[in-house]
């Protein structure tokens, strides 16, 4: 590799999403001097919306891929890179972000058979050069990494796995290099790897030395293994993400190292303090969480399955053990066991294994009793020692903390959704507008719940809001961020704010809840819901058109009534949080008849396809006629989810309705105060056409003092409108002034300031709304439909 033509380009972004370091291989690689970047956000540095990264980030440890990013010449450059999420001693969080700039010549490959040698070799390798920058990984090392070697060719091993770990192996690699000599160093760089790695240099036809090539072996089960449980086996033990898979691992770890036959039994609620010290004279139910026996044994027999509840006797072992709160150890023979294995039919495994020797050992951790691990020998084997007590402490240690901490995870995530659930709405709103169905799928992922939502909010004139939104992070800071922006846009929604407006403030209450959040917590990730994306439709049936705008979200789609699908051409916007940046509204025009498909990005996340088969699929499955919009939702569902998804997905299908002439009627104004007494004879003869006399005299009032304030304190063009949608009627009167009346309460000699107030007692629910000239007061009223 040319060495003048390689150098990595390194910078650390604090949790924020600030630059806090940019090295000189930085400086070479985009141009810009380190105090011209560090402070300043990171995304400031891409050639694209920031959000993307933002969400890619969220929730992981590690991530690769290519990111567009803009040189201070202006030139736009797409680089791989490597990003490592860092949490110091102290708790805080931050990321190193690197990319290795190498020469555009591929590293060279030897003859066919030692090239197939490399890349099948049943052994992890990797070569770095005398600069020690990766120059090749076989397919086992990029396995164990989880990384393709060209995302990491031409990175140090410190860059691709930050640690202590790397910086040993790094030492003894230059050793190698300037030795000549093999070097073997017992470190364990990731997991998938043995804990012993041999450098070996490897020299050219004269003798000197061009690389180190680093090989490993991948865990093994080895019987050194037992004698260091905390090492290969013992590692396995407490790893995962649900109670029953780590039980389930403590009996793959110690059968038959430890034991031939092993059963776990836990508490369903465990005990604490004094609690454990005395479980009381009566009998204990436990639940069978695991049952494992050597594989050519005779089995664990019939009796308590797993999952299945387990009364065990006060006498019995178990309970013994968990009264005492420390392993006991026991001969089978002796009656007591011998009695308790015959008639319990939890016991039935220790019976029919044939198993001597006994060991009962408590699962405990931070002072709370789970439940009990029994190991039993077979008579042809030693009964168990003092080592293999000391061992199976150290085992079921393990197991108990993998088992509390799914336990915490369970707990957290059925808070989580409980609060998810409570914040998304619970039936929908009756309107007129649009015939809606929803769906909402959390994730199925460790990182939990995310913050994905939708909404439909009924607005002034028989217009309808359709809200989708995408909060970056999972967990409960996800949902409270989510119910948080959901409160914030019916309360904007309900002040008739257009879109792009609504979206714009929605972008500064993100930016202040950021920089509070930010305040009390500088390590929080996507503090106050930055990054968060959202879609804002509004849907007005008298026009048939819809104002969409949105921030980062994916386009919504329509299927018109001829079955044509699309995508609403509605410019991106920036994601919430990144501040200053516009947003644009698009007004479209649906058919009565039309479908429209707002949802989050979740949707097009499964592994098994890319985006464009993912879309052609959408496509297909919202063009194909349907009884239902239900069956609309649950047939996209089926169409791109072959598993539970990797992130939340929120999907609101909605089909559009019309009101018709007959439904609508309106007229211009003159300027003039003559002309109430025209608009209430206008109002009850409409009325009375619609069959909605019982209506005529509030309706009359409102209009009058509606239109009497327009003439006073508004300007022309002066207009009436009265909807009859259902059980609804509306009356409405637009001039041009963008003066917002006011409810007052007039004194008792004052001869106006009381209209308002009259309208508001009259109707269900009135307000002004804003046109992007004049505006609009209206009020509702409920009526009874002929």
């Amino acid at each position: 590799m040319d060495r003048q033509s390689t150098y990595t380009a390194t910078a650390t972004i604090d949790a924020r999403g600030i630059l806090t370091g940019w090295s000189e291989g930085a400086r070479r690689l985009l141009g810009y001097d380190s105090s011209a970047v560090v402070g300043r956000p990171a995304t400031a540095l891409l050639d694209a919306d920031g959000g993307a990264a933002r969400r890619a980030l969220a929730g992981r440890e590690r991530w690769n891929g290519t990111l567009p990013l803009r040189h201070r010449d202006g030139r736009a450059l797409e680089l791989g890179v490597l990003a490592h999420r860092r949490t110091s001693a102290a708790g805080s969080v931050d990321w190193l972000v690197v990319s290795a700039v190498t020469a555009r010549a591929q590293p060279p490959r030897g003859e066919p058979l030692e090239e197939w040698t490399f890349l099948q070799s049943p052994f992890p390798l990797v070569i770095f050069d005398t600069e020690l920058r990766l120059v090749r990984a076989n397919r086992r090392m990029e396995h164990a990494l989880a990384l393709p070697e060209a995302a990491i060719r031409g990175l140090r091993l410190a860059h691709i796995v930050p640690g202590a770990a790397s910086d040993e192996t790094d030492r003894s690699m230059r050793q190698a290099l300037e030795s000549g000599r093999p070097q073997e160093v017992r470190v364990r760089l990731v997991p998938e790897l043995g804990r012993t790695a041999v450098l070996t240099p490897l020299k050219d036809a004269g003798g000197q030395v061009r690389a180190v090539c680093l090989s490993t072996q991948q865990p093994t089960e080895d019987p050194a293994a037992r004698e260091h449980p905390s090492d290969e086996g013992g590692s396995r033990v407490g790893t995962a993400a649900d109670q029953a898979r780590a039980a389930q691992e403590l009996g793959e770890v110690t059968v038959p190292r430890l034991a031939d036959v092993m059963a776990v039994d836990l508490l369903d609620s465990p005990r604490t303090g004094t609690e454990d010290q005395a479980p009381g004279p009566g009998p204990v139910v436990l639940r069978r969480a695991a049952l494992r026996a050597v594989p050519d044994g005779d089995g664990p027999g019939h009796g308590a399955g797993v999952g299945e509840a387990i009364v065990c006797p006060a006498d019995s072992p178990p309970v013994r053990c968990l009264a005492a709160g420390r392993p006991l150890l026991y001969d089978t023979t002796d009656p007591a066991v011998a009695a308790w294995a015959a008639l319990d039919p939890g016991a039935a495994w220790l019976r029919t294994s044939g198993a001597r020797s006994l060991l009962a050992v408590p699962l405990l951790t931070h002072g709370s009793t789970l439940g009990v691990a029994l190991f039993g020998r077979h008579r042809g084997r030693e009964p168990f020692g003092p080592e293999d007590l000391r061992l199976a402490e150290e085992y079921t240690a393990k197991a108990a903390g993998g088992i509390e901490q799914a336990r915490t995870y369970t707990r957290a995530r059925t808070t989580t959704m409980a609060l998810q659930r409570s914040l998304l709405p619970h039936t929908l709103p009756e309107q007129g507008a649009l015939e809606i169905a929803t769906r909402y799928l959390p994730a199925a992922t460790r990182a939990g719940v995310g913050g994905d939502w939708f909404d439909v909010i009924p607005l002034s004139g028989a217009r309808v809001a359709l809200v989708v939104g995408d909060v970056v992070g999972h967990g409960i800071r996800a949902s409270a961020t989510m119910g948080r922006l959901r409160t914030a846009v019916r309360t904007l929604a309900d002040v008739d704010l257009p879109a792009d407006e609504l979206l714009t403030h929605l972008d500064d209450l993100v930016l202040r809840l950021a920089a509070d959040e930010g305040s009390a917590d500088p390590a929080a990730e996507t503090a106050g819901g930055i990054g968060t994306t959202c879609l804002y439709a509004v849907y007005d049936p008298v026009a048939r058109r819809c104002t969409m705008a949105r921030a980062g979200h994916p386009p919504p789609a329509v299927v018109t009534p001829d079955g044509t699908v699309r995508f609403v051409d509605v410019p991106a916007g920036p994601p919430l949080g990144l501040g200053g940046l516009p947003f644009e509204a698009v007004e479209t025009e649906l058919p009565e008849g039309s479908l429209l498909a707002l949802y989050t990005d979740g949707l097009f996340e499964a592994r098994e396809h890319d985006i464009d088969e993912a879309l052609d699929k959408m496509f297909a499955a919202l063009g194909r006629p349907a009884k239902s919009l239900d069956s609309v939702c649950d047939r996209v569902l089926t169409e791109l989810l072959t598993h539970r998804p990797d992130d939340d997905i929120a999907l609101l299908v909605a089909r559009t309705r019309a009101l018709h002439e007959d439904r609508v009627a309106s007229w211009e104004l003159a300027n003039e105060p003559t002309v109430v007494s025209i608009a209430r004879h206008y109002a009850t003869e409409q009325l009375s056409a619609w069959g909605l006399d019982e209506a005529a005299f509030p309706t009359e009032l409102m209009v009058s003092e509606l239109v009497t304030n327009a003439i006073r304190y508004g300007r022309p063009p002066i207009r009436l409108r009265l909807i009859h949608q259902g059980k609804t009627l509306i009356s409405e009167v637009y001039d041009s002034s963008g003066t917002t009346p006011h409810m007052r309460r007039a004194r008792t000699f004052d001869e106006g300031g009381r209209g308002l107030l009259l309208v508001a007692q009259l109707a269900e629910r009135w307000g002004t709304r804003h046109d992007r000239v004049g505006k609009t007061v209206w009020a509702e009223q409920s009526v009874t439909a002929p």
